[in-house]
């Protein structure tokens, strides 16, 4: 045995097998081959090796309403739980258990962490609860989860189970083009919402973090279906094409304008936002392409809003735009919109407004960045009339400027 796998006090180090990684470790064994059908019988057995009974997996429909019981072998099955009004959406929002007594013993609820977005939730069933059996059933949930993940790739039934209602063409492409809609780091979180679901065309969002720049965008195509599908798509994939090969703001979006006005014709185009943060100063550059001014979220309200030069929109042919900066303090939020969201007429005609969507903001003060995203654009539409007779799409997002550089240290 070499010196450095030998303890201080000489004796050799403890590579025993214990309890918690021989429940993990059946998982890993298994994972790499594991059919999609059988993750639900195995997690079950795994949970009932600690005692544990009635597991749900809850997994997100698309309309981020409530969460939907995952069917399965062995799996409990039961109702859909409201996000906004229940113990698993509570684990969702909050990203942490929730524990709920019950006359046979303690419901557990654990958030299913893929990085920092949220997958779903695990419900089971303990008679008690201590601090191991906690340690231990936050790790499962995270192993569950990448499983999940893993196996999301090669499966329709997660895509099946999310469905809540018939989903369009256009809306299919859109979701499989989307990145997660929540990211959480130290240094800098995001979310996004996009309405109407199971209808979406042309809006888009997209982002990035490449070691210390957050790079985002967001897209509004125009027109509505496939059309409008086809153009976000091109729009997206030059975006990325672009940012993978490191170029400038400017020229990302001089490399989307000719990839649209190529594809499509003069009588075409996508409007967008594209933004890069630099997540250890809070230095904010962005470019302005027709898009609606972003919003300046401080203290949790709007502070202002981060006007700047404008250029024409993707597919014009406008001339090189001009990158605008602006410093942000910690906690900023910064909102990004589409015109979705503040020309939809109410039920008198009237337009929905910029000043409407500033008081929704300011309405739902103190909220984590999940449930900021989740509840505004629920709050847009209820104040909308449930009227979305367009794409209606927000993104968030939150610098921070804490280190990570602890999370890379073995304690």
């Amino acid at each position: 045995m070499a010196d450095g796998e030998r303890r201080a006090d000489g004796r050799g180090v403890d590579r025993s097998e214990g309890f918690g990684e021989r429940l993990l470790g059946v998982l890993l064994d298994r994972a790499h081959e594991m059919p999609p059908q059988l993750i639900a019988p195995l997690i079950a057995e795994e949970v009932a090796m600690v005692g544990g009974r009635g597991v749900s997996i809850l997994l997100q429909d698309y309309a981020q309403e409530v969460l939907v019981p995952l069917p399965g072998k062995r799996l409990l099955v039961g109702e859909p739980e409201v996000i906004a009004d229940s113990p698993a959406g509570t684990a969702f929002l909050r990203a942490t258990a929730v524990e709920v007594r019950q006359a046979d013993g303690v419901r557990v609820y654990l958030p299913l962490l893929d990085g920092s977005d949220e997958v779903g939730v695990m419900a089971l069933t303990l008679d008690t609860v201590d601090d191991d059996d906690r340690r231990l059933l936050r790790r499962l949930a995270g192993l569950v989860a990448d499983m999940l993940v893993t196996k999301h790739a090669y499966t329709d039934r997660f895509f099946q189970a999310r469905r809540r209602e018939p989903m369009s063409v256009a809306a299919e492409m859109q979701w499989s083009l989307l990145p997660p809609l929540t990211m959480s780091v130290p240094q800098v979180a995001v979310s996004g919402a996009l309405e109407p679901a199971y209808n979406i065309a042309g809006d888009s969002f997209d982002y990035a973090l490449n070691d210390n720049i957050l790079h985002a965008a967001v897209i509004d195509a125009m027109g509505h279906g496939l059309d409008a599908a086809t153009m976000a798509t091109v729009a997206v994939g030059a975006y990325r094409h672009a940012r993978r090969s490191g170029i400038d703001l400017a020229q990302k979006y001089a490399f989307m304008d000719r990839a649209i006005a190529e594809q499509f014709g003069p009588d075409h185009f996508v409007t967008a936002q594209m933004m890069d943060l630099d997540v250890i100063t809070g230095r904010l550059q962005w470019v302005n392409a027709g898009h609606p001014a972003p919003i300046l979220i401080r203290n949790h309200e709007v502070a202002r809003q981060l006007e700047g030069p404008t250029t024409l929109p993707v597919g014009f042919g406008g001339e090189l735009p001009t990158i605008t900066q602006y410093q942000l303090q910690r906690g900023d939020r910064v909102l990004c919109y589409t015109d979705g969201i503040i020309e939809e007429r109410d039920a008198d005609g009237e337009p929905f407004g910029e000043e409407r969507l500033i008081r929704c903001i300011n309405a739902h003060p103190d909220q984590e960045i999940r449930a900021a995203a989740l509840f505004l654009s629920r709050a847009l539409k209820q104040e909308r009339g449930q009227r979305t007779s367009d794409d209606a799409t927000i993104f968030l997002i939150e610098w921070r400027g804490a280190s990570a550089d602890h999370l890379a240290v073995l304690e």
